[in-house]
């Protein structure tokens, strides 16, 4: 199976987030094998294994900002307040904000194809 790219979406405001360096070229969910590797340009990195995906579906609750923003484990990484999937793991993983390390157990993000996504990682998991 060969390594797939899932662009995170942008919406109105892109030209802002390129002003800040945040590329949409840089800012992506790539599965490299049976791994996904997250990344918002410099704001935002992590990678796991798909067999650490306990549940993965379109995220319908409302969004409390747009970038990168979270508490507890739980990561919004967004450039758009829709598309939104949310990937919830069977155990925490490391990720990285501004390049801190944080916990990573829930994240949400926007992307520009999410069913796609959704399909491709549920057939790696079968």
């Amino acid at each position: 199976m060969t390594d797939e790219r899932f662009p995170i979406s942008f919406g109105a405001l892109r030209p802002l987030f390129v002003v800040l360096g945040l590329l949409p070229r840089l800012c992506y969910v790539e599965r490299r094998g049976d791994e996904l590797w997250v990344r918002m340009s410099w704001a935002f990195s992590s990678h796991f294994p798909v067999a650490a995906i306990a549940s993965i579906a379109p995220y319908t609750g409302s969004v409390g900002g747009i970038g990168v923003h979270g508490f507890g484990g739980r990561w919004l990484v967004n450039g758009s307040s829709s598309n939104i999937v949310a990937v919830t793991l069977s155990t925490p993983h490391r990720a990285y904000v501004l390049g801190f390390p944080v916990r990573l157990g829930e994240l949400r993000v926007s992307l520009e194809t999410p069913q796609r996504f959704i399909s491709a990682c549920a057939q790696l998991a079968a």
